[in-house]
């Protein structure tokens, strides 16, 4: 499959899952994450779902529930997009804000000491 199908692919399966878990899920810690990045595997099969979010709940926490809730944001999913089959989802916790953070206040911290 060309990589620019497989982006739009990937890109729309991400703006569904943001919609199905801001509009229909009623359980307070799914809405309190944020979709960041969707990979879906060539075969269709499998996607990768990055998230992140700004709540102090532990991440563990958070993946555990995503995870757990994995099966009726498929469901919708499938409900949502057009695609022969729909792909199993895997959630998996995006350090990258967290990251940037953190050098952020490195740099901050050299500068301040100049």
């Amino acid at each position: 499959m060309p990589s620019h199908k497989l982006a739009k692919i990937s890109s729309e399966v991400m703006r569904a899952i943001s919609e199905i878990i801001f509009e229909e899920s009623r359980d307070e810690i799914l809405k309190s994450i944020t979709i960041t990045a969707c990979k879906v595997s060539r075969d269709l099969y499998y996607a990768k779902v990055y998230f992140t979010s700004l709540s102090s709940i532990p991440k563990e926490t958070l993946v555990k529930e995503v995870n757990e809730a994995s099966p009726f944001i498929r469901t919708n999913l499938a409900e949502k997009l057009n695609l022969r089959h729909t792909p199993e989802l895997e959630f998996i916790y995006d350090d990258s804000i967290e990251y940037a953070k953190k050098i952020e206040d490195i740099i901050k911290e050299i500068h301040e000491d100049e």
